[in-house]
């Protein structure tokens, strides 16, 4: 039996597939319409409803988000906007209709919920944010205008709304032959998982959401692991980072854009907002897609991954953690449990840079990240990794020695760029070619000397 807070109303779902994606649920059990399909792949944003946890309200995509995650939180679809707004249109809602920001209406309910959550944050209401909150909704009328103007008048004012008391959860839920755990202690998860190693581990979703709305999977063993504890830490001491694997990309955000502003600026490129309040630093990392956005830059940073089993706990350095195309060093009944990311010293300095045919909402076609030591004008220690340029995210082992030792001028970076080719052998596909890969690695290069010398300009939002 799963429980949670539905539009105000506590509320339980019963002999229901623990992995049917809320959309599925809201939409063809409950009856709420108003959450629309269109993509069913986290895209378009249609299906975006919002989640309270924590006391934090964030959109989500509900075509990847299954009804297990929602046991034990509170979900408000755009049906229920008014009832928990005293039967009035919330102020995004009211503008937008005053405001003509729906033309077919199909878009209109996933805007209005990725804008309430906006509006009922603490964040200043500017074009970038705006740009950012909206990256994951898309209008095929393209009728932004009016939607933009919406955000700019409603965003900055929020309801008066206390988030409800969710019932507590519950640990275990089997429906036919399925069977989802949802441990809240690192010790049950690797009891667990020690006991099922072919259980599919489960923490933001993404990957398998698009597994049960695409494909229809059904996983009979499901291990939900966003409730433990020690993977929902975030630890920074004077020398790192130490980030728990179920750790999302909004939550860590705050504390990377401090200590690395690069890796931040690439992080807001992942997905959008709907899929960073969902997808975990732990997934990222465990898919071991040669295409992920992040390991390139723990790999950069000198990331060191702790592993945990029922026997214990080991370290891998991140470089290592990749061993061939979707292959990794955990052994069975082994999980991520922490990402320890080294802060930058005085003479570092890093930089990441994702090349994709669109600026949001786009897998990369490359992805460079570099950390380099500079004492005086030389480069004393370079490390480099690229994704996309191979069956694994790895480092540029012949990049990095044309440049260390050698003073860092932008014809040193150039020369440095023609050993991709030594490094790398990419293959061609639908993303790029092999060749425009190489091409596009060894230019990063005389980017980053550009972006530290201040001559490269990066692209900003100004004025939507």
């Amino acid at each position: 039996m799963i429980s949670f807070v539905l539009n105000g109303e506590d509320h339980t779902a019963e002999n229901i597939s623990p992995t049917m994606t809320m959309l599925d649920y809201v939409r063809g059990v409950v009856g709420l319409r108003g959450t629309k399909e269109g993509c069913a792949e986290g895209d378009c944003g249609a299906c975006t409803l919002v989640r309270v946890i924590d006391g934090r309200v964030e959109a989500v995509n509900s075509c990847l988000m299954q009804i297990g995650q929602a046991d034990g939180s509170e979900i408000i679809t755009v049906d229920g906007l008014e009832k928990i707004n005293g039967g009035k249109l919330t102020p995004i809602q009211a503008a937008m209709a005053e405001g003509d920001g729906t033309q077919c209406g199909f878009c209109t309910p996933g805007f209005i919920g990725a804008l309430f959550a906006l509006g009922q944050s603490d964040e200043e209401i500017t074009e970038p944010v705006i740009h950012d909150a909206l990256a994951g909704n898309l209008c095929r009328c393209t009728g932004y205008r009016p939607i933009v103007d919406s955000a700019r008048e409603a965003c900055g004012s929020a309801i008066d709304y206390l988030p409800a008391t969710p019932p507590a959860r519950e640990g275990v839920h089997t429906i036919g032959d399925q069977t989802f755990f949802a441990p809240g202690s690192l010790d049950e998860l690797t009891k667990l998982f020690g006991t099922y190693p072919e259980a599919m581990l489960l923490s933001g979703g993404t990957d398998l959401g698009l597994s049960v709305s695409k494909d229809r999977q059904l996983p009979p063993l499901v291990i939900h692991t966003a409730h433990v504890t020690e993977l929902k830490e975030i630890e920074e001491t004077e020398e790192a980072l130490i980030m728990g694997a179920a750790v999302t990309y909004t939550e860590a955000l705050p504390f990377i854009e401090r200590l690395y502003p690069s890796f931040a600026e690439m992080i807001r490129r992942i997905g959008s907002r709907q899929i960073r309040n969902l997808g975990t630093f732990g997934g990222n990392i465990g898919n071991a897609s040669p295409i992920g956005d992040t390991p390139p830059c723990l790999i950069a940073l000198d990331a060191t991954l702790s592993l945990a089993s029922s026997e214990g706990e080991r370290k891998v350095a991140a470089e290592d953690f990749f061993l061939n195309y979707r292959k990794t060093d955990l052994k069975p009944g082994e999980v991520i449990r922490s990402i320890r990311v080294p802060k930058l010293s005085g003479n570092q300095t890093f930089r990441t840079y994702k090349t994709s045919k669109r600026y949001d909402q786009d897998i990369s076609a490359v992805i460079g990240a570099f950390r380099l030591t500079i004492d005086g004008e030389t480069v004393t220690e370079a490390r480099i990794a690229y994704g996309g340029m191979a069956a694994t995210p790895k480092r540029a082992a012949a990049m990095e020695a044309a440049l260390s030792g050698h003073v860092w001028t932008e014809e040193t970076a150039a020369i440095a760029g023609t050993h991709a080719g030594d490094d790398y052998t990419p293959i061609t596909d639908h993303r790029a070619t092999s060749d425009y890969r190489l091409r596009v690695a060894a230019n990063l290069l005389v980017r980053l000397h550009r972006d530290l010398a201040g001559t490269e300009t990066d692209l900003e939002v100004v004025k939507l």
